[in-house]
């Protein structure tokens, strides 16, 4: 663990002075090497207070995968020259922190890392970002996270005075409502569950693309990792109190899915899919039962490549309409029938078509949540139905009917784009391959 730290601090005199693609390779060469840390069911690594099992592996291996396709896919800074060494700069700390957020076994580290990671996005979205109201969206990013994490900040204060330590070892069950509140809040915002999920709608439509696929990708999981990590405390009082979030996540997934059938800008639509599969995940989550963790880890990681996939396939279209709203993209299909195929497939697997991760993950969620209350099953029959709906709304609107007349001049896809797009697709549908490794986590 501690010689990818090193690796980190090595990376920063690269990032100013090395060239942008060299980056781009080395992103690359380091997520292969994690890929030989894999370290099984149990903790391992154990080193300097940091350590990986499964889940921390999982969802570090990830930020490595997503941040080097941040960097293929915003070749644009990169041709523009608008601050490309800066750019790469803001995904090493990211990166950085995310590694530590991930990887550590004490509290308060995984908070002052957690609270770290948002002020590089927050770069991202206000320096990279396109309209002006990226200042308003990076501040909603900002403050909703900021009003949950002094409360918990203390609460983390009283869990040592309580149990004599940081460590998630020596974490104990402990009925108390206040302190749930206090430590879950910032969660439930990051993850986001419905009511306070606000910010991230806003956060994506500004956010440039490469802050849009961090967001989606690793920032929501983060949410989902702190619940499980700090559920031991709260088993007694969650299987008494968890059915009002359980319900919360239920309704406002549907409500969620009803509103992205209303959505005139893709970005958006994507964004607000997004708290649709997170409340699923949270749902799953918050039962604390087997299945219910681990559909929540393969949702996080499913939706994670997904979501990523597609908010780079909406920005190859922005690059070249000018404009996000459904009612220009028109027709794609008779200009870029190559891209059109992806679209089908990154939006099939949205919709958990076989064979994705996708699928997979909402199969265990589904058993979890019913299994907890069978009232459950009418929401998540909704949320799967209306997935379907909006999500072959997006492609036939997207890509079918006549194309716009104000586009005077269009390029096609080059080979860097079809590689974000295959990077992203073909690890989603080949997880499911490993499933049996995810569902020993525990």
């Amino acid at each position: 663990m501690m010689k990818f730290i090193i690796f980190f601090i090595m990376m920063i005199p690269l990032s100013f002075y090395g060239g942008f693609w060299l980056n781009q390779l080395v992103w690359f060469f380091i997520s292969f090497i994690f890929l030989f840390f894999w370290s099984g069911t149990t903790f391992s690594y154990l080193s300097g207070e940091f350590g990986l099992d499964l889940l921390s592996y999982s969802l570090i291996l990830l930020s490595f995968w997503i941040c080097s396709l941040m960097v293929l896919s915003s070749e644009k800074i990169y041709s523009k020259d608008n601050w490309s060494n800066l750019f790469i700069f803001m995904i090493l700390i990211l990166m950085f922190s995310l590694f530590l957020t991930f990887g550590s076994l004490n509290i308060m580290v995984f908070y002052i890392f957690f609270e770290i990671s948002l002020v590089p996005t927050f770069m991202l979205i206000v320096g990279w970002g396109y309209q002006p109201e990226r200042l308003q969206a990076g501040m909603y990013l900002l403050f909703y996270t900021m009003f949950a994490s002094l409360p918990m900040m203390l609460a983390l204060f009283y869990c040592y005075y309580k149990f004599n330590s940081f460590h998630y070892y020596f974490i104990e069950d402990f009925n108390s409502l206040l302190l749930y509140m206090l430590i879950n809040s910032v969660f439930f915002i990051k993850i986001p569950m419905f009511f306070v999920h606000l910010w991230l709608p806003k956060a994506h439509v500004e956010a440039p693309v490469s802050g849009s696929m961090i967001l989606a990708g690793v920032m929501l999981k983060l949410g989902g990792y702190g619940l499980m990590r700090f559920a031991p405390m709260f088993m007694g009082l969650g299987m008494s109190i968890n059915i009002v979030f359980i319900g919360i996540s239920m309704v406002g997934g549907l409500f969620v899915s009803l509103i992205c059938i209303r959505q005139s800008d893709i970005k958006s639509l994507i964004a607000y899919s997004s708290v649709a599969h997170m409340g699923m995940a949270l749902g799953g989550i918050l039962s604390l039962n087997y299945w219910g963790l681990v559909g929540g880890l393969v949702m996080m990681l499913a939706h994670g490549l997904c979501s990523s996939g597609l908010f780079c396939l909406a920005n190859i279209n922005y690059e070249r309409v000018g404009s996000r709203s459904l009612y220009l993209n028109k027709g794609m299909i008779n200009l870029m029938p190559n891209l059109s195929l992806f679209w089908f497939l990154l939006i099939s697997s949205n919709m958990a078509a076989p064979p994705s991760f996708n699928l997979f993950g909402e199969i265990l969620l589904i058993n979890s949540l019913v299994g907890f209350s069978s009232l459950n099953m009418i929401f998540l029959g909704l949320m799967s139905f209306f997935s379907a709906v909006y999500s072959l709304f997006l492609y036939s609107f997207s890509q079918h009917g006549s194309m716009y007349g104000g586009s005077y001049s269009f390029s096609v896809c080059s080979i860097r784009e079809y590689l974000v797009l295959m990077l992203h697709w073909l690890p989603l549908n080949l997880l499911i391959m490993g499933g049996d490794l995810f569902s020993l986590w525990i």
